[in-house]
């Protein structure tokens, strides 16, 4: 909820709950005067001239008030004067006639000159008026309903739709119930989003700025293209076996719109904890080229030289190393001390203080962590939506996709789940991305299909996209080849490398509402947590015969 809907909350709160002409140990500081000039309403639901006329019939029927009347929680006066002549004649002139429950809740009203005076002026202005009290009565009555839903529900998505109840064609036909009806109608399904199709086409079609063609770019230009980049009001999800990489992925596209994009990002976890995705994201940050480009620096250490704070120094004759060239730790020398040393005699190790300095320093809040195992599924969708609220964040990880804590074992209760974050990428115009489970089968990864799927393969029905990644194994890149583009005739060889931890991986669209579906390459290296996207997957000619 963000600074503007508390202050609406607060004021409400002070507007009923205390009685607005009495004084208290705020006034030097509140007024109901300085409350509306920062507009509780808008215009429309602000218009206080239907108050006076209730009012002004009031006060020339008195005993009207036995049935004409408003409860104390259904009272929403936004003209404090026209509310004390109210009061005046709930406790004073119509003292006998107000029922005792009509009375409840509000204080006296404080009498004075100025009061007397204007209560007599519009008296005597709607004296003879062709008003119907029952009539302004109920319209008021309606309209104080709108303002009561108008408070209550600080959304700003909502708050116009409840105001533009009074443009409706048929209002005046409309009883104050039919009012209630239409705020829960538009407070429930303003959820779908509504349109009139034929509105605003050329301008649709012109500028080319609608959601269909205007995602964030990810760190992989075919998946780019083919997905129209990374587009909120969608959900995805990336699949892959287990301890093969799909939180570090998961990372690399957060820290890459956080960082290139400059978005808020939150990242809910019941796989790896605090700490290690904090690793996680600094070796990130340090290795990839589009994040590298930003702030400046061309280094790599590995996820585990950070972990076990290993760094090389610039000469070897100044300081003592380790046999494979780290600079040791001096014997009784503590971790703090030797980090200032390190800042010394290792430039590597200075630029990664330096990145994760200045990651602190320029991005302050932008990717929110939080560890939800054992949750429900109404506990995951409040955390989303807490977090949209407070930090208005509309791109979201979650890792992993399972089945909450009321199913568990119950697969075909995924769809559930994915269907409650597709409602929600939907209704709050976010993304959201999820990792998935890819079962341990032998199917060749350039053939995946969601039957490898390790859960519910109806969870691909609500997805808008899905990737398969599956590892191809070193003994089988000669099967392989790819191309810059889809349909080149020239194809180039997976290299083999010594490195255990260079791979290459076979990523399988089995999804794309946005169009093609094709089967991408990726080169990684986990330790630096760097992802490369090759081209184009397919297999040799002859490869392909014999598995036909």
């Amino acid at each position: 909820m963000d600074e503007k809907e508390n202050e609406i909350l607060g004021a409400l709160d002070v507007i009923k709950h205390r009685d607005i002409n009495e004084p208290s140990q705020e006034d030097d500081d509140f007024s109901f005067e300085e409350e509306k000039e920062e507009s509780l309403y808008p215009e429309q639901l602000g218009d206080t001239s239907l108050e006076r006329a209730f009012i002004g019939l009031l006060l020339n029927e008195i005993k009207a008030i036995s049935v004409y009347n408003f409860l104390y929680d259904e009272c929403y006066f936004a003209d404090e004067e026209m509310l004390n002549i109210y009061k005046k004649i709930l406790f004073t002139d119509g003292e006998k006639y107000a029922p005792i429950k009509a009375k409840e809740g509000f204080n006296f009203a404080k009498e004075t000159n100025e009061l007397y005076n204007l209560k007599n002026e519009v008296k005597d202005e709607y004296y003879n008026s062709d008003l119907k009290i029952d009539d302004v009565y109920n319209r008021l009555k309606k309209l104080f309903i709108l303002r009561k839903s108008y408070l209550e529900i600080p959304v700003k998505e909502i708050q116009p739709k409840i105001a533009d109840i009074l443009n409706y064609e048929l209002y005046d036909m409309m009883t104050a119930e039919d009012v209630k009806n239409t705020v829960d109608q538009v407070t429930s399904t303003e959820k779908f989003k509504r349109a009139v199709l034929n509105s605003g086409l050329t301008d649709f079609l012109v500028k080319g700025d609608n959601v269909l063609t205007n995602g964030l770019s990810l760190p992989f230009p075919i998946l780019t293209k083919v997905f129209k980049g990374i587009r909120k009001g969608e959900t995805s999800a990336f699949s892959m076996p287990s301890n093969s990489g799909k939180s570090r992925f998961m990372i690399n596209l957060a820290a890459y719109i956080s960082l290139v994009h400059q978005k808020k990002v939150l990242i809910i976890s019941n796989e790896m904890s605090e700490e290690k995705m904090k690793l996680c994201l600094i070796t990130t940050i340090l290795n990839n080229p589009g994040i590298q480009k930003i702030h400046g620096l061309n280094v790599k250490v590995s996820e585990n030289e950070l972990l076990e704070f290993k760094f090389r120094p610039d000469n070897t004759n100044d300081v003592q190393v380790d046999e494979n060239g780290y600079v040791m730790k001096n014997e009784g020398e503590n971790q703090e001390a030797f980090a200032s040393r390190l800042l010394k005699v290792s430039s590597q190790f200075k630029m990664v203080a330096q990145i994760t300095n200045w990651y602190n320093e320029n991005c302050k809040n932008s990717i929110y962590f939080i560890d939800i195992t054992d949750h429900t599924n109404e506990e995951l969708k409040k955390v989303i939506m807490n977090y949209y609220y407070k930090e208005k964040i509309e791109y979201v990880f979650y890792d992993t996709l399972k089945t909450d804590i009321d199913n568990i074992g119950n697969g075909e209760e995924l769809k559930k789940t994915a269907t409650i974050l597709s409602n929600l990428a939907q209704n709050f115009n976010m993304f959201i991305g999820s990792t998935l489970q890819l079962a341990e089968t032998s199917t060749d990864p350039i053939n995946l299909s969601v039957n490898d799927m390790a859960v519910s393969r109806t969870v691909k029905e609500v997805l808008d996209t899905l990737c398969l990644f599956k590892q191809i194994h070193t003994d089988n890149l000669q099967n392989y080849q790819y191309s810059l583009n889809e349909t080149d005739e020239q194809v180039f060889e997976l290299e083999k490398f010594k490195d255990p931890d260079v791979r290459y991986y076979s990523c399988v669209v089995d999804k794309n509402r946005a169009g093609a579906k094709p089967k991408l390459l990726f080169r990684l290296n986990l330790a630096y947590n760097s992802w490369v996207e090759l081209g184009y997957l397919r297999l040799k000619s002859d490869t392909a015969e014999r598995s036909n």
